[in-house]
């Protein structure tokens, strides 16, 4: 795996990038996490070039987000110039969570470019932010100004109830809480600048093109997702004429749980494109 950095259009992105192959992946992940994420899932995939972009103001790029338009829209803005600063014409969006919503809007807005979209325990329609976030989006400065250690045990939290593995759960806390860490005392106001700039209307602004998109794709949902319902996946396997992976108890932090099963479904449309 390779950290690459570029500035496209004044703002810093980051991604991380292994593999070679025909059609490109490209990885998205969610909160509280980053590249990080997919640590588990890159490896079954050493035959694929799989680039995993970092969302600005999140994990190793938290400084970036610092002034900057962090919402889902926006990022899927950086996305699409970044795939253009690649030259990039077509790429398999997979995304979690949050970049669930954002590889939604980018296949929307763009869907030539979309050779295929896998999904799993994404946010879409009205599904976030989850009540957690919501209760720290009312209170941004009382988050901003959380000591890292109180910070740490809300996001440890956080991850426990999202994972069925409770060692990949705390393995998960070690990794991406670090990236908090390493903000020092601006730790919890990293946290805040994420919640806040969430905004439902994102995803409800695309929702009704999304049975338009005539892309392949798989959803892979964790069934026991606590903040995440299964009903989502299972509506956006309608919309999207899609093929549902069901994971019985699995809960939200998919790619870490169960990264053999994510990477399934990323080489079946690999193989698709080919």
């Amino acid at each position: 795996m390779h950290s690459r950095t570029a500035t496209i259009a004044g703002t810093p992105i980051r991604w991380v990038e292994s593999g070679e192959g025909t059609t490109p992946v490209v990885l998205i992940h969610g909160i509280p996490t980053g590249t990080d994420l997919w640590r588990h899932v890159t490896p079954l995939l050493d035959d694929v070039r799989v680039l995993a972009f970092e969302m600005v103001g999140y994990g190793r790029s938290i400084p970036a987000g610092e002034g900057r338009d962090i919402s889902i829209a926006a990022q899927a803005g950086y996305l699409d110039a970044w795939l253009d600063h690649l030259g990039l014409d077509r790429a398999i969006l997979v995304a979690h969570d949050l970049g669930g919503g954002v590889a939604q809007i980018a296949a929307v807005e763009r869907p030539e470019r979309c050779a295929g979209l896998v999904l799993t325990n994404a946010i879409a329609y009205d599904s976030w932010p989850i009540p957690i976030v919501r209760a720290m989006r009312a209170v941004p400065q009382l988050v901003a100004n959380t000591p890292p250690s109180l910070l740490k045990a809300s996001i440890g939290t956080l991850l426990a109830r999202g994972h069925d593995d409770a060692s990949m759960a705390r393995e998960s806390l070690d990794i991406h809480f670090s990236h908090y860490a390493a903000q020092g005392r601006g730790a919890g106001t990293a946290l805040a600048r994420q919640v806040t700039a969430l905004d439902v209307q994102d995803t409800l602004r695309i929702a009704e093109r999304l049975p338009d998109l005539d892309v392949p794709a798989r959803i892979v949902w964790g069934l026991a997702d606590q903040f995440q319902k299964a009903r989502y996946g299972q509506r956006l396997a309608r919309d999207l004429r899609a093929r549902a992976i069901g994971i019985p108890g699995g809960k939200h932090f998919t790619p870490e749980d169960h990264p053999e099963v994510i990477a399934a479904a990323i080489r079946d449309l690999v193989d698709q494109a080919a």
